[in-house]
């Protein structure tokens, strides 16, 4: 059969497609090979899932937000990083300490910002407190234990400027919500344990007795949980795990361990609110544990956890979602929890 020939057109046509098949495979090689690597693409995928949720949860808080607060925003409180500034918030004519409430935000240690929860901080200031709203570093910008150290520097520079921002430093009162619960629960579990502190070079800012207690929402207290997650959850967790702790999940990631402060809590450990929507997965593998370990050491435990079929079902961060009753409930816990907790001058 006689051979037909290709015009010059067809021919150059033809090594073009194939120089875009080549190009497209090779950028979904290097594509594949970028996420086997390193974990800065996975996290930036993540982070931009995160920063959306937390974008609407905060259109959801905004009309809740009081007008009888004044603020401070964005003091450095360690200077030469750039994310360690801190908004302060209290009630109008505030002239002598108050009772302080220092909240550490969540976005599972690679996202999340202390503005997000501007309202919430609000209506927590317009009830009588001092509220303290922390930014810190996170992976996988920043690697792990730098939070924890970035947040106890935070903690020095309020003792040093109590009188400046309204604060009582006899009544500190230390919160956070998902990741940033584990970093408050990391934070006094190492001032409250020494041989724990010691094991991570520590020096802590507060007095055992200077924490009055904690408000934990939706948090991770024990890391061990997140071993063996299979699908998009368990791949989202590796990659955040990975991230802000450099290694992958994995029995021998000593950060991990560390990070797992249902395994360093002790009898001295804080007073604690602790608190989980029933539609997320960290309440029965985290929150209802970590629970059952303090109250087992004898530590004053207040829980608010939610029937199974309750609904609408409460999904992890429920608190933020001030449109729900529950959300308004938590609150209301939240506020006795601290000034029942709070001690005389």
């Amino acid at each position: 059969m006689k051979k037909v020939a290709r015009s010059p057109r067809a021919h150059r046509r033809h090594r073009a497609l194939w120089w875009v098949l080549g190009v497209i495979g090779a950028l979904l090689i290097g594509t594949i090979v970028a996420f086997q690597v390193s974990p800065w693409p996975g996290a930036m995928i993540v982070r931009a899932v995160f920063t959306n949720g937390a974008a609407k949860v905060t259109k959801i808080m905004a009309p809740f937000a009081p007008d009888n607060v004044q603020s401070t925003f964005n003091v450095d409180y360690s200077p030469g990083s750039p994310s360690a500034q801190l908004d302060v918030y209290w009630p109008d004519a505030t002239n002598s300490p108050l009772p302080t409430i220092v909240w550490t935000h969540g976005g599972a240690w690679i996202s999340g910002s202390k503005d997000n929860n501007v309202a919430y901080y609000q209506l927590l200031a317009s009830k009588g407190y001092t509220v303290v709203g922390l930014n810190y570093g996170y992976g996988p910008e920043t690697k792990y234990p730098e939070a924890v150290f970035e947040i106890n520097d935070a903690l020095a520079f309020l003792l040093a400027n109590a009188a400046e921002y309204n604060i009582d430093p006899n009544n500190i009162f230390l919160a956070g919500d998902s990741a940033g619960a584990q970093l408050t629960s990391q934070i006094a579990a190492l001032t409250t344990n020494p041989a724990y502190a010691a094991e991570m070079n520590f020096e802590p800012a507060l007095g055992t007795t200077q924490i009055r207690g904690l408000i934990l929402n939706c948090g991770v207290y024990d890391l061990g949980t997140f071993e063996g997650g299979k699908g998009l959850l368990g791949w989202g967790d590796n990659i955040t795990i990975w991230a802000y702790t450099g290694e992958q999940i994995s029995p021998t990631n000593v950060a991990m361990t560390q990070m797992s402060t249902i395994n360093y809590a002790t009898a001295d450990f804080p007073p604690a609110y602790i608190t989980g929507g029933n539609a997320d997965p960290l309440t029965k593998g985290n929150s209802k544990p970590f629970a059952a370990k303090l109250q087992s050491l004898g530590v004053d435990v207040t829980t608010l956890f939610w029937p199974e079929d309750y609904t609408p079902a409460l999904p992890h961060e429920y608190q933020f979602r001030l449109n729900l009753d529950a959300a308004q409930t938590s609150l209301t816990e939240s506020l006795a929890f601290v000034a029942a907790h709070t001690v005389s001058p």
